[in-house]
């Protein structure tokens, strides 16, 4: 198993490309701490534990630095160290830009870019003093490599995530901690299912590999990005869309 004995977190996991995510880390042997907003994440620690692995629920508003920092405590406390954090918490309110408020604005930023600095801030110290570290953030086509209608505020915070992912492998570096990005496209997920049957179909047309991406697609390459079979990869972006962005 390629994490056996590592420990990681997982933001946004309790469920689709989440619940994937800390599922496939668990099955190459790390122990999970499983956050979200919703308790659903209680679901997802039993699944981890019915396949053997150690499981940690840790409920966690990712736009509060408080309780992201809570959820460190928690993880250090459980398991005595932080090996991973995945940064996938992201929500994606579709509204028109002559339509969208301040308001709107501010909550999709604080859960999708402020998210991924509250949350690295917070498991920095343990990994700094452990002079290893693997970060993941989770991005996106949209914004980090095109826009979307109706998306602004959306695409600019993976925009945001990319530029800080870059930033902060520079950083961090010196410390033997890694920072990388994953942009999924299209993704079957229950917040994708609500788009209809038809519609996921006239997207698949769409991606010259005629299929929709699966949370595994995704989960398998936080695994690589996790593990020392990435050792020498730091500041980077890999694109998983079924080639969509290449057209």
């Amino acid at each position: 198993m390629k994490l056996k004995g590592k420990v990681a977190i997982v933001t946004g996991a309790a469920q689709g490309i989440g619940r994937g995510i800390v599922l496939a880390l668990a099955k190459e042997g790390a122990k999970v701490v499983v956050s979200d907003v919703s308790d659903k994440i209680a679901d997802v620690v039993r699944e981890i534990e019915s396949l053997g692995s150690e499981a940690l629920a840790a409920k966690a508003n990712v736009a509060d630095s408080k309780e992201t920092e809570g959820m460190a405590k928690a993880a250090i406390k459980k398991f005595g160290r932080i090996d991973i954090l995945v940064n996938n918490a992201g929500i994606y309110p579709f509204k028109p830009l002559v339509e969208m408020k301040e308001e709107d604005w501010d909550r999709v930023m604080g859960v999708n870019l402020k998210g991924v600095f509250n949350c690295t801030k917070a498991v920095l110290p343990k990994m700094i003093e452990q002079k290893s570290g693997n970060i993941v953030n989770i991005s996106s086509i949209a914004g980090a490599v095109l826009g979307y209608l109706n998306l602004a505020h959306y695409s600019a915070s993976k925009g945001g995530v990319l530029g800080f992912t870059r930033a902060a492998a520079l950083e961090l570096a010196q410390y033997g901690i890694r920072v990388n990005a994953i942009a999924p496209g299209a993704v079957e997920t229950p917040g994708t299912k609500v788009a209809g049957e038809e519609a996921l179909k006239q997207v698949t047309q769409t991606i010259p590999l005629k299929r929709i991406g699966q949370p595994g697609d995704i989960a398998n390459l936080v695994v690589f990005l996790a593990s020392d079979d990435s050792s020498y990869i730091t500041g980077q972006l890999i694109v998983a869309d079924g080639g969509f962005t290449i057209q």
